[in-house]
């Protein structure tokens, strides 16, 4: 009986077929792409898709890449264990949609960058180029999935079209792959529906449950998710994620123009809206079929990353081919972001590594190698290790956070210098790393995590017999144990929400650095490009505002924001007015 405990169904041969179905379509789309558009065998082709791209296939990438197979498994799974809290993050990715378009994107799409850490060759030195392009490759292989044993059916079509159609196979890919795991959750939730007697029941039954308390307004920094924490701290940290991170920059600077590109992040942002909810309310329908037999403690499943997918075989088993179009939703998140940061590691690695040393190669040479990156760049994003949805977001926190820090130091602060920069990132990443591996060695306490209770009361078989199921596409983790020695820093800095890590970094690196940029002779400096600090018009209710005003772009007649003005990595930069030049000053 579904909701009781015990062993659950395995794959039949339809799953199979459906799982293969729709990986091999995946890859007919992306090498569909590639062969398209094999005449234009260029750098610029493969890396940024020409510069050609629209606004509405770039967004629903970027939701793609989002929605990682840590997000499709990870995100019910929370919402099971600690309510629907997760859903203010909602609220967040509209902050951090705003912060991305109009701060990060005309910035860079008026210098025509490939990689996104240009910028701080250009703004700061070429070592700290080095250093920002060095922490993206870490924090990539870091945060990764492990891929088991279907890597080997899915890797090698995400080498065929990686290789082959560079980013515009991926962002046409993504699109598939969207669509899958949007479908992967529906399914889900209508089973669950016509089993718990329809969708007023499943939420009655989260209400009982506690799993409706979302909006937690106590200020503590200390506590796991509060309203304060998700939309302040959340903010900052998804907007690490997006602004600066290459392998969402690389996608949005592909548009041909600066409307697309700014209107890519907000239908971008829809799509995170209707993902996190379709996820959230996947976990209540998960707690509504579990509430009286919880899997975890009744040891059904070794780890919370296991309990959605043991879900879908325990309600879905007896529909052939729909436990397989779910598998396939989560190995198509783990699909999109493997193929985005291939691409996105070649970009960094042949514009940050490779050319500025060898500045002589012809553009088949840089084509050729390209290619060649993207298979071996593939062949190491799949040996790196499965991570927790707390633990992925940790981790962009603490390593993101000083990064995104030194960035706003130097599109807003004229006085900070090279110097200041360095040395404020390395404050702020040795604190953001102090409090994250401090916060996993001594984990905070149930009182600031909050975990919702759970029963095994209804449960069919007994405590003895405690055999655990694990579903084919996921492994055990071990957890840290908890030490029995807890130092005072356990229970105040050590228990900071790991939400605040990117906040924390931003504020420590932009503080730290101005202060030893005017120690250093930052307010000496002679007069630097205003095209590298963030302009007035760049903003929409200035542009709006201001139409009269001559732009730093050259826009199309019909439009300001809907359709803009054309990519400036194909098209020769305009001249800026004096009368911009003079509104840019801080």
């Amino acid at each position: 009986m579904v909701g009781t405990g015990g062993p659950v169904a395995t794959f039949s041969v339809w799953d199979y077929v459906v799982f293969a179905g729709i990986i091999l379509a995946a890859a007919g789309v992306g090498l569909f792409q590639a062969f398209r558009g094999r005449k234009e065998a260029s750098s610029e082709e493969f890396l940024l898709g020409g510069r050609q791209m629209t606004a509405v296939p770039v967004a629903m990438s970027l939701t793609a890449s989002f929605m990682s197979g840590i997000t499709v498994i990870g995100t019910p799974a929370e919402s099971y264990r600690f309510g629907s809290a997760f859903w203010i993050f909602g609220f967040a990715y509209a902050i951090m949609s705003a912060i991305s378009a109009e701060l990060f994107v005309p910035l860079f799409y008026r210098l025509g960058v490939t990689s996104a850490y240009e910028y701080l060759e250009l703004r700061f030195s070429r070592p700290i180029r080095i250093i920002g392009t060095s922490m993206y490759i870490v924090q990539t292989v870091i945060t990764g999935l492990d891929l088991w044993g279907v890597l080997v059916a899915t890797g090698v079509v995400c080498i065929i079209y990686c290789t082959l159609g560079g980013l515009k196979a991926v962002i046409w890919t993504d699109v598939l792959q969207m669509v899958v795991m949007l479908a992967g959750f529906v399914a889900v939730i209508a089973r669950g529906a016509v089993l718990q007697g329809g969708l007023t029941k499943i939420w009655e039954d989260a209400g009982e449950g506690g799993r409706l308390q979302a909006f937690d307004f106590d200020p503590d920094p200390l506590k796991r998710h509060t309203f304060w924490s998700i939309v302040v701290g959340g903010s900052i940290m998804w907007a690490a994620i997006y602004a600066i991170n290459q392998s969402q920059v690389q996608r949005y600077i592909s548009c041909k123009t600066l409307g697309h590109a700014k209107m890519s992040l907000y239908v971008n942002m829809v799509g995170l809206w209707i993902t996190v909810t379709l996820a959230v309310f996947s976990g209540l329908t998960m707690y509504s079929i579990y509430k009286n037999c919880d899997p975890l403690s009744n040891g059904d499943v070794a780890t919370p990353d296991q309990l959605f997918p043991y879900l879908v075989m325990d309600i879905l088993a007896d529909f052939p081919g729909i436990p397989g179009l779910f598998v396939a939703a989560a190995y198509s998140g783990t699909l999109s972001t493997v193929s985005s940061s291939i691409n996105a590691l070649v970009a960094v690695t042949v514009e940050d590594f490779i050319l500025p040393v060898y500045k002589d190669l012809t553009q088949k040479q840089v084509s050729w190698m390209n290619m060649g990156l993207s298979k071996l760049q593939k062949q190491k994003t799949s040996k790196i290790v499965q991570k927790s949805l707390e633990a992925a977001l940790s981790i962009f926190g603490m390593i993101s956070g000083p990064l995104l820090g030194l960035y706003l130091l130097g599109m807003f602060f004229r006085t900070s210098n090279s110097i200041g920069g360095l040395v404020g990132m390395i404050i702020g990443l040795v604190l953001t790393l102090w409090v994250g591996i401090g916060g996993q060695i001594y984990p905070p306490t149930a009182e600031k995590t909050n975990p919702l209770p759970l029963t095994t009361a209804g449960c069919n078989n007994t405590i003895g017999q405690n055999y655990t199921t694990i579903t084919p596409w996921t492994s055990p983790v071990t957890l840290t144990p908890e030490p029995d020695y807890r130092p005072p820093l356990a229970d105040t800095w050590y228990s900071l929400s790991y939400v605040y890590f990117s906040l924390l970094g931003v504020l420590t690196t932009i503080v730290s650095g101005l202060l030893v940029s005017v120690i250093t002779g930052g307010c000496k400096q002679d007069k630097m490009n205003s095209e590298l600090f963030v302009r007035k018009n760049d903003l929409i209710c200035f542009s709006w505002c201001n139409k009269s005003k001559e732009s730093d772009i050259t826009e199309k007649p019909s439009a300001n924001i809907c359709m803009g003005a054309d990519n400036p990595g194909f098209k020769e930069d305009d001249v800026m007015s004096k009368d911009v030049e003079k509104n840019t000053r801080l």
